[in-house]
């Protein structure tokens, strides 16, 4: 690629010159010089109903027209009224109230600020601490990244970060020590640690649990074994501990089902939405909480103590709205999951016997293979060999875009490929995706072979 130098930073590869997007087209994109590019990640698992989506454009256009934004401590609107019923109605059990923001870390801040006010509110205000995961991703303030357990995103800042208690990611790839063997002996294991972890730290400091269903860029579409969120939600109750879903990423219908922890039959106290939820047409995300826990906060407090400049913005209101009844009314929730088996199929097949393919993984429209050096050990490639860097640059070559991390294993070694295509992608737009994607390993992973 040529060019001048990029005056806008790009915080991904802050030296590389980029291709010039032109337009999008379902789940294509184009470039100024008339490239084209399946878009098999749906950028960072955000374009949920692809790229000019007739509907959606058609409902921006008309809320722009009218008004573009009704300030949120001033006036209502028909769009931010009726997406919220919308949420609520999709969240169900009791998950009741919405605040709005502009995005995921936005959004998992505002978690964070919901429980530690409700603690507060009900008589606990030296519970000030969270939980969270190693291996995990929850955004790039402050607050989330301390949350986060991604070792690399975290060194610039790791200084200034919160003193957040980090357990063992659950991951039947690469589980801890049990005692018994399968998915409910880990669960338990997990739990047990988690119990232990609060116990230690004293169970009255610590306000919150954040985990992600299924584990996103930090491990590679990653599901919590069986039992898992349920033992977990047994231990926050005993303890007075709230549960928080960080769906960011694989929520809104993603894994098979709106709600991605209700495939593991839990309900959360705090969810977590954006990406999602407005499909990449404007920003937005949300947070999603109890009755039990706005009541309380009101009784206390008379008002929730965060918003934004653009919290509920009109315009992105809109959009979003447009995009979930799509989705609703097309039953892309049930597709993404009776797709994401044949999904799931094309990719055993691909990679299934790849010496280098370590585990094929996730739910819905939300997969992952993990690449190694050795597939009997599980031994990751060499950090140094920047494999999920090599991947992205080769698939873009190819025309494809995927979502490539390192430091799957531990945070510094390992490497997978994400994949998470647009609700609307066909069979043969997906079996597309799976053959670019095979080209574009075969010749990295000959590449590192010879290195």
């Amino acid at each position: 690629m040529s060019g001048r130098p990029h005056r806008w930073v790009n915080q991904h590869a802050p030296t590389q010159i980029l291709p010039k997007a032109l337009k999008g087209e379902g789940v294509y994109l184009y470039d100024a010089a008339g490239r084209r590019y399946i878009d098999g990640s749906g950028g960072p698992a955000l374009f949920c109903l692809g790229h000019s989506h007739p509907e959606v454009l058609a409902a921006m256009r008309g809320q722009l027209e009218a008004l573009e934004f009704g300030y949120t401590t001033t006036f209502t609107t028909d769009a931010i009224d009726a997406l919220s019923e919308l949420l609520v109605e999709q969240a169900g059990g009791n998950l009741t109230r919405v605040s709005y923001v502009s995005g995921g870390s936005e959004a998992n801040e505002t978690a964070m600020k919901l429980a530690l006010q409700v603690q507060r509110a009900r008589g606990f205000a030296d519970r000030t601490r969270f939980v969270a995961r190693n291996q995990s991703w929850h955004g790039y303030t402050i607050g989330t990244l301390s949350l986060s357990g991604h070792p690399a995103r975290r060194a610039p800042y790791e200084k200034a970060l919160l003193d957040v208690i980090h357990v063992s990611a659950a991951n039947d790839y690469r589980p801890i020590a049990t005692t018994g063997s399968g998915p409910e002996a880990l669960a338990e294991a997990l739990a047990a640690e988690f119990e232990q972890a609060l116990l230690a730290a004293g169970p009255e400091t610590v306000a919150a649990f954040f985990f992600e269903p299924v584990v996103g860029a930090a491990g590679g579409a990653v599901p919590a074994p069986a039992g898992y969120a349920r033992r977990m939600r047994e231990v926050c109750d005993r303890y007075g501990v709230l549960m928080v879903s960080d769906e960011v990423m694989c929520g809104v219908g993603r894994c098979e089902a709106w709600r991605a922890l209700a495939v593991d039959g839990v309900e959360p106290d705090i969810m977590t939405i954006a990406k999602g939820l407005g499909g990449g047409y404007m920003p937005i995300g949300a947070a999603i909480y109890s009755e039990q826990v706005y009541q309380d906060i009101i009784a206390a407090d008379g008002r929730v103590a965060s918003v934004h400049t653009y919290s509920g913005h009109t315009l992105a209101c809109a959009a979003s709205l447009a995009v979930q009844t799509v989705i609703r009314r097309d039953d892309l929730v049930e597709k993404c999951r009776i797709d994401g088996l044949a999904l799931h199929d094309m990719l055993t097949a691909s990679f299934g016997q790849n010496p280098f393919v370590g585990d094929i993984r996730g739910r819905g429209f939300f997969r992952a293979i993990e690449l190694v050096a050795d597939r009997e050990s599980k031994t990751p490639f060499a950090p140094e060999l920047g494999l999920a860097a090599r991947v992205a640059e080769t698939a873009f070559e190819n025309g494809l875009i995927c979502y490539p991390s390192p430091g799957t294993a531990d945070g510094i070694r390992g490497d997978h490929v994400l994949l998470a295509p647009p609700f609307t992608a066909s069979r043969e737009e997906l079996a597309e995706i799976v053959d670019k994607l095979a080209r574009t390993l075969d010749t990295v992973l000959a590449q590192a072979r010879a290195a």
